[in-house]
């Protein structure tokens, strides 16, 4: 149970994880508030759209049509892995679905087959919508894949929700088949490992402790997100700054800020990379070549 994620917050969070973020239209007063109520919001779930084309897509999710107005979704994913923000508030996504499956989600417990449609969705759920026919047969890229790891990972991060607050439409609402094409199980995975959610196993025998290396070893991309403090994001600012790709008005500082993931990004393009591979987050690669001094 958590209050709502502010328009300008869900903004930050997104592009924080690395994804390319794009406000369309008046998005941020787009919603059906006027309708019902918004929150407190408990989870997230994904679905597919059963269309092609990214702008056609956003379209229909922004607008709605005859019969179900827009928004009707918070975000569309398209097959590139962008995101496309269409509503801020209540949107027409969920329906009425099971409330075993809510208080589920609530208690992070294992999710009972849905069998009802006695509660509103629209009030609890943040709701992405991804372009796919549907049909079992249109492929998902890989890119779009893991901007939805990557999108219901932010939200989870920032409510402090676990990998179980994601669900599929298919899972909420009695006769949906959405998202089809991978399993909600597979996701959830996902994004527990982005959240560094994996349970530790026994603990190892002792050994010998090694030199400690001059340089600090890479820690993961899922070390590197909103609220994260350290004295090594510190020394990894300071190599960007004395690499010339420092964008920082202040700092840099412990905290990781949207100016460490651009500064970040512009080493990345230093280095060539592109696409994903240059979103901010760093990745092995580029941080054993930035050469960041042990903190």
């Amino acid at each position: 149970m958590a209050k709502p994620i502010s328009a300008s917050k869900m903004v930050e969070i997104l592009r924080a994880e690395g994804l390319t973020v794009h406000e369309v239209r008046n998005w941020r007063t787009h919603n059906r508030n006027g309708k019902g109520p918004w929150g407190p919001v408990n989870g997230v779930m994904i679905h597919h759209t059963v269309t092609s084309g990214t702008a056609r897509s956003v379209d229909i999710c922004y607008d709605g049509y005859s019969g179900l107005p827009g928004p009707l979704c918070h975000g569309v994913i398209d097959k590139k892995g962008h995101v496309h923000l269409v509503g801020n508030g209540r949107a027409n996504h969920a329906g009425l679905g099971d409330g075993d499956v809510l208080r589920a989600v609530v208690n992070e417990s294992k999710l009972p087959h849905d069998n009802e449609a006695d509660t509103d969705g629209n009030r609890h759920f943040y709701g992405f919508e991804c372009v796919n026919l549907g049909d079992g047969k249109d492929p998902w890229p890989e890119a779009q894949k893991e901007a939805i790891e990557k999108a219901a990972a932010a939200i989870c991060r920032h409510h402090g929700w676990s990998e179980r607050s994601v669900i599929g439409h298919k899972e909420w609402q009695p006769g949906k088949t959405d998202p089809r094409g991978f399993t909600m199980d597979g996701m959830r995975r996902r994004i527990a490992d982005r959240l560094g959610g994996k349970a530790p196993g026994p603990a190892p025998a002792p050994k010998p402790t090694p030199p400690k290396p001059t340089h600090e070893p890479f820690p993961g991309s899922g070390f590197f997100h909103i609220g994260q403090k350290s004295p090594i994001i510190t020394a990894m600012g300071r190599r960007l700054v004395a690499e010339g790709c420092g964008r920082y008005e202040e700092g840099p500082s412990p905290e990781w800020t949207e100016a460490d993931r651009l500064s970040y990004q512009a080493w990345q393009q230093k280095l060539h990379f592109k696409g994903k591979d240059a979103d901010g987050i760093p990745g092995r690669v580029s941080w054993e070549k930035l050469r960041v001094p042990n903190s």
